[in-house]
């Protein structure tokens, strides 16, 4: 899929995010392929988007999101 030319999203993330972030990046890289942050993020976006599409978990996103200190557990 060609990436298209977009203004960037600058998005505030707290520390763990970032942390989260980088961890992920470093698993999903390879000796071959090192994987950005930028591109962990639109595969999140891009999973979200399909797992909402086959089985809509608004609710439990709209609960995660109303939270006041947003964090994976």
């Amino acid at each position: 899929m060609p990436k298209k030319e977009r203004k960037r999203l600058q998005v505030v993330i707290s520390e763990q995010q970032d942390a989260l972030l980088t961890k992920t990046a470093y698993e999903l890289s390879s000796p071959e392929r090192l994987i950005s942050k930028s591109e962990v993020v639109r595969l999140a976006i891009e999973k979200i988007a399909r797992e909402m599409d086959e089985d809509p978990q608004l609710d439990e996103f709209r609960a995660l999101l109303d939270g006041d200190d947003f964090h994976y557990d």
